[in-house]
This record gives structure tokens, sequence and C-alpha cells, in this order.
């Protein structure tokens, strides 16, 4: 496993990363859920990052040590502003599910074509700042949309939300059974 340090370069580093994400389609009409939907995709697409340095290293796809670190921080976070850290868990666990079926998906494919494969692979102190980053946004908008997320009208925003962003961010059909398993239990608050 590759140590991550974290300090005023990778925060900086991260904050630029997000800053230059391309912003999710809005429109008059657009789900107040569209944010936290595409933070969530964003956050999925960095997968591929942190599947080509597994797939350089020849490390597994789970980290259960990391993944329990990950949920007890946000479930603490989430504790801090008053959220509910099991809803909260819930959440990100079926985010991070997501993320490793990326992987999987990623290894699969590039098992089979071994031509495509990452011949280089990016930092991974930077993707996993990039996985915070969108970790702190998708708490967030968690708290800011509280009550969309626990209402009659949660599931149609965010099925309407799930296009949007899959539609801006060409997605492919992967990616967007990704997106939907990722945000399943988004309603069920």
């Amino acid at each position: 496993m590759v140590p991550v340090r974290s300090g005023p370069l990778t925060s900086a580093i991260c904050a630029a990363l997000l800053l230059a994400a391309p912003p999710p389609a809005r429109a008059d009409d657009a789900s107040p859920l569209s944010e936290l939907v595409d933070a969530a995709a964003q956050r999925l697409q960095v997968a591929d990052d942190v599947a080509a340095v597994k797939w350089q290293t020849r490390g597994a796809i789970e980290d259960p040590a990391r993944v329990q670190q990950q949920l007890a921080s946000l479930a603490a976070a989430a504790e801090s502003e008053h959220l509910d850290a099991g809803y909260v868990t819930q959440v990100f666990t079926d985010q991070i599910e997501a993320t490793e079926a990326v992987e999987h998906h990623r290894f699969a494919q590039w098992t089979l074509n071994p031509a495509t494969a990452p011949a280089v692979a990016p930092d991974l102190a930077i993707s996993r700042a990039r996985i915070d980053g969108f970790n702190h946004v998708m708490l967030d908008q968690i708290g800011l949309r509280w009550q969309q997320l626990h209402s009659r009208e949660c599931a149609a925003q965010l099925d309407q939300a799930t296009r949007d962003v899959s539609d801006a961010r060409h997605l492919d059909e992967f990616s967007r059974q990704a997106l939907t398993a990722a945000t399943r239990d988004y309603c069920d608050g």
C-alpha cells in the first residue's frame, strides 16, 4: 500500500482539481439533487485512475482498512454536522462498492485486452485527495439537501439528477449503472 500524506500541498492540489472539474449541467428545471449526484459521478470517475495504480502495482482492489477508516471519518463528520451517521455510512458504503465494481471492470477489460492497460499510473495520493474532496462535497450536499433526500419527491428528483448528470458527463452504460448503484440508497433515509 502506498502511504498517503495530507498537508497543504495535497489540499491545494485537491482544491485545484475540484475547481478544474467541469460543473454539472444546470438548467432552470434541474433537480435539487444534481450537485450531489454529480459529485458522486466525479468520485466514480476517479476509480479509473485508482485502478490504473493498482494494476501497475499489482495491488488488491479491496482495501478494507481504508474503507473502514473512510467510513468512520465520514460518520464522525456527519455527527458533527448533526446528520444521521447511519444514513451517511450507507450512502458512502454504496459509493465505495460501486467504485470497487468500476475497478474490477477495468481490471477485466485490461486482462482481456492487455494492449488497453495503462502503461503509467497517476499518483495515488492525488487520486485519494480528489476522492476526499468529493467526499466533502457530497457530505455538504447531503446536509444541504436533507429535506429533499427524505421527501416523497426524492425518487423522482434522484432519477432526474442521475439522467441529467449521466448525459452531461457522457457516461457510458456501465458508468450509468455504477452511478445508479452508488446512489441507490439516497432516498431510503
